[in-house]
């Protein structure tokens, strides 16, 4: 099999079996929260985020992300003091600590023996020879206020009550949008990147590195990057650029960002480095020969 035929192999998104298995997944979860009774007086917002939901997900990333969002009551923050405008504090009885036991409650009831609460944010969902792993994420309504706009999005608190904001919706209307300007190579050219890595790591040549990372790297890939015509070199167009534009420290302009553009790429909390995109690149390079 020559290179580009393995590349085209690499583009395409799950199997329509592995598709069935993660919308029965998805639908499953919905039926659980649907039937218990504590969530007919909560006004639940249920969608699927991550890689399934933007359809970049491969085989080897396949479980399917679900938030569990409480809009009984909304958090916020803002850019600057006296962003947010005064109102009255929530005192309802839809608390993290409840959301979560509930929601706990609900997936016990439907998958019993199959639940595991172990980790720090979502409560897992084992998978099934009819199902993939899913990770089910309760959340509330957050919003961001700025000095001439708003931006929505979720707060996920952890078990030990710390808090992490994402922005879901964001990041699936710009990966669509990033889509239709590239004529729909750009989700193709994250799925070839995610399996770059996933093939890399199964032989030992490189470290695993998370699928959302690989996302976040071909989303700051310029769209003429995605032009070429054959798969072959828009992966080498795609990895010279990441190697290329990660040198040196971060720059004060012109920084990279997540596919929601609402946080930089590269800053101290984040799970990766430029370091990390370059190193990957370079490896990538170098296990495929390319000169």
């Amino acid at each position: 099999m020559s290179l580009e035929d393995k590349l085209s192999g690499w583009i395409g998104p799950s199997s329509s079996t592995e598709q069935d298995k993660q919308d029965r997944t998805e639908r499953m979860i919905r039926e659980a929260i649907d039937s218990h009774e504590p969530f007919n007086n909560c006004s639940l917002k249920v969608f699927a985020k991550g890689s399934y939901a933007n359809n970049t997900n491969v085989r080897s990333d396949s479980d399917v992300d679900i938030a569990v969002e409480c809009t009984e009551c909304q958090y916020w923050d803002e850019s600057e003091k006296g962003n947010h405008p005064a109102g009255a504090s929530y005192a309802g009885i839809w608390t993290p600590a409840k959301l979560r036991a509930e929601l706990l409650a609900a997936m016990h009831a439907k998958f019993p023996g199959q639940v595991d609460s172990s980790g720090s944010t979502a409560i897992q969902i084992n998978s099934s020879s009819a199902r993939v792993d899913a990770d089910v994420v309760p959340c509330f309504s957050f919003r961001y206020y700025m000095k001439s706009a708003t931006r929505d999005g979720t707060k996920i608190f952890k078990k030990d009550s710390s808090s992490i904001v994402n922005y879901p919706v964001q990041q699936m209307k710009n990966g669509a949008a990033k889509n239709n300007a590239t004529n729909y190579a750009y989700k193709k050219g994250v799925r070839l990147l995610k399996r770059v890595e996933n093939a890399m790591a199964a032989d030992g040549i490189f470290r695993e590195l998370p699928s959302f990372f690989m996302e976040c790297l071909a989303y700051n890939c310029p769209n003429h990057v995605f032009a070429h015509s054959t798969w072959t070199e828009c992966l080498r167009a795609m990895l010279f650029h990441i190697w290329d534009d990660l040198q040196g420290d971060e720059p004060n302009e012109g920084r990279w960002l997540e596919v929601n553009e609402c946080f930089f790429l590269f800053h101290p909390g984040q799970k990766w480095t430029r370091a990390d995109g370059r190193e990957f690149a370079r490896a990538a390079w170098n296990y495929f020969g390319f000169k």
